[in-house]
């Protein structure tokens, strides 16, 4: 292929995003494609995604077609992949799988293209494959396309691994530490979850993420604490909590309404968790963020209050 005639991806900056960023720029940079990502979110971004999304969807998919929208007519290919699973009770809720026909009909009177890939472990389409097909399907070889997903797969490990020490280095840390239970692309959105990020660290106290974690051993034993959770990110957050919660002195469990699975394993979470305190946090598209900061300085205060550093 020609370099004159390569096209441009657009990647929005939302959902599986936050997960893969690495693994997805890499990827196409190793095949010698340009990536264009989506600017931050901001309300505009939101609203966007408001206006276009169907009544049932949480915030973090409003979020997602917000940034859709903002890429249309800026690049030659809009990447929105079909992940159902990662293998045998590794699944992804169903708007994953779903995303790319849902995000294809939205924008279906757009002359915008998309492009997509297609991983459902237990159906025998492993990841490998996928973006090898996904190489293909833009003109390069299979041979080609299995490098570059041999680099990007590397690429996203290394980074992976860096991040993971430097979080269990932090568990570490003096002072005030709170555990943030909630999924990537929650927390890595600055208009979304970093408003708590950001809150707790005003407020003095350190926030740690569950969701950097090692994922096969969370994975391994989140189901000590709900044994019938299939969905793979969940799990992944259940087994960090299980694994760090007697080196924080607080958890809060973050929800983008009206998440399904996040509303069940919260709640159970909130339930079974025994020996440290617990706040729930759930996030919606309002602007104002004073509610947030005020439930976060309240938990703040009652486990200074219980470790005797406030009267």
């Amino acid at each position: 292929m020609k370099k004159e005639t390569l096209p441009v991806i657009g990647l929005p900056r939302g959902l599986l995003y936050h997960r893969y960023e690495i693994l997805w720029q890499t990827f196409f940079h190793a095949l010698g494609l340009e990536t264009r990502v989506s600017a931050p979110t901001n309300r505009a971004v939101v609203e966007e995604g408001e206006r276009l999304a169907p009544d049932e969807a949480c915030l973090s998919e409003k979020i997602f077609l917000g940034h859709v929208s903002s890429l249309i007519g800026k690049c030659d290919y809009i990447f929105v992949p079909r992940v159902a699973n990662l293998g045998r009770n590794l699944d992804l809720c169903v708007r994953f799988s779903a995303l790319y026909d849902l995000t294809h009909c939205i924008f279906l009177r757009t002359d915008q293209k998309f492009l997509t890939c297609n991983i459902d472990v237990v159906n025998g389409a492993r990841e490998e494959d996928a973006f090898c097909d996904l190489g293909q399907s833009l003109g390069f070889s299979r041979k080609e396309s299995k490098k570059a997903w041999k680099t990007a797969q590397k690429a996203q490990e290394q980074a992976w691994d860096k991040a993971v020490k430097e979080q269990e280095r932090l568990y570490k840390s003096e002072g005030l530490k709170i555990l943030v239970s909630g999924h990537s692309y929650i927390l890595d959105d600055s208009y979304a979850g970093g408003v708590i990020l950001k809150g707790l660290r005003d407020l003095g106290a350190l926030p740690l993420r569950a969701d950097i974690t090692d994922r096969d051993y969370a994975v391994k034993h989140s189901p000590d604490l709900c044994p019938t959770c299939r969905w793979v990110m969940s799990r992944e957050l259940v087994g960090s909590i299980i694994q760090h919660r007697f080196q924080v002195d607080g958890i809060v469990l973050v929800t983008a309404f009206p998440c399904g699975p996040d509303s069940m394993v919260n709640d159970i979470l909130a339930r079974k968790i025994q020996g440290v305190p617990v706040l729930q946090l759930v996030l919606d598209s309002q602007t104002g963020t004073a509610g947030v900061e005020t439930r976060l300085e309240s938990f703040v205060d009652i486990i200074r209050m219980k470790k005797g550093e406030l009267t």
